[in-house]
């Protein structure tokens, strides 16, 4: 992709796997208690988005031939609701040469680290997603625990933990209850369970979405910790200091580096596809910066590439 630096490679670590059954999950939602029944198709087009289609290697090849259309190497495919890994490992396992797979636990599940084993060992997955706000709990809480045994027991597994503000715009827009707990959200909680799994690497998105300071030392403390750059950021406007995306990538550089930073998009559906304003926007704030092309091509590209290795 051409860039400040000249062409480089990108690969986007953080996409949203819309799939069929994501749409499902939301449509149940919507249904609870009205007739007739809410469909998938229906609720794609509530949000006027492109329906999924119920073969998830349909919507793999629809994202291949979008990042092929961008410039995009590889991408990591996120399951967007617990128990919709399936979809992201079929898309992946048809292409893997062109996807990472994520996928969505909720600790406090029955079942939750046989779910998390047995994602693991039929293969397409690279990282246990946690969204402790989301399903109320606590990083050190002991449910937490058999689910990072699960994901340390298969060495390349990473764990990404969703900290800060979250708001999820589908639900909004759709009219669901978004009942999140902010009390969970604070990347500190990471600290001391980042500790005892060294050899997991963790990853916080967003820049800590709105607890950039905590994210930082988080990341000072802990080498095994990773931040994705990930959506628009918004979050700044709650900073007590001025803040834009050069200063945020300033500090973050100088911080904890360029090795542990993750390019992300944050896109999600279709018709608008890749979120190419994003790469726009970090790179050009990457730029003034001065970052050097070395140091470019670690963020945008080879750091996730990286991140799998057994």
């Amino acid at each position: 992709m051409q860039s400040p630096w000249g062409e480089i490679e990108v690969s986007d670590a953080h996409v949203h796997f819309f799939s069929h059954g994501f749409f499902a999950a939301l449509a149940k939602q919507k249904s609870a208690g009205q007739q007739p029944a809410e469909t998938a198709a229906g609720i794609a087009g509530v949000l006027g988005w492109e329906p999924a289609p119920q073969d998830p290697k349909e919507l793999g090849s629809r994202w291949t031939a979008e990042l092929d259309r961008c410039g995009v190497r590889r991408a990591a495919l996120i399951a967007s609701v617990p128990g919709d890994e399936q979809s992201v490992a079929a898309a992946v396992l048809t292409y893997p040469q062109r996807f990472y797979g994520y996928f969505m636990v909720n600790p406090v599940a029955p079942d939750a680290a046989a779910n998390v084993r047995a994602a693991l060992a039929a293969g397409g997955l690279h990282c246990v997603c946690l969204f402790p706000a989301m399903h109320g709990y606590a990083m050190p809480d002991e449910r937490v625990k058999p689910v990072l045994d699960a994901a340390a027991a298969v060495p390349g597994t990473a764990v990404f933990v969703h900290c800060g503000v979250l708001t999820v715009g589908v639900r909004r827009k759709l009219g669901l209850p978004s009942p999140f707990d902010m009390r969970y959200s604070n990347p500190i909680e990471l600290h001391g369970v980042a500790l005892r799994y060294p050899k997991i690497k963790f990853i916080v998105p967003h820049f800590g979405a709105g607890y950039f300071r905590e994210a930082l030392m988080l990341c000072d403390l802990c080498p095994n910790v990773y931040m994705d750059t990930s959506s628009s950021n918004a979050w700044m406007r709650y900073s007590p200091e001025a803040l834009d995306l050069t200063a945020v990538f300033r500090r973050a550089l100088d911080v904890i580096g360029a090795r542990r930073l993750l390019f992300g998009s944050d896109s999600s559906f279709f018709p608008r596809g890749w979120h190419a304003a994003i790469f726009e926007a970090q790179s050009t704030a990457l730029e003034r910066i001065g970052v050097s092309a070395a140091d470019a091509r670690s963020i945008f590209a080879d750091n996730l590439s990286l991140l799998f290795i057994k």
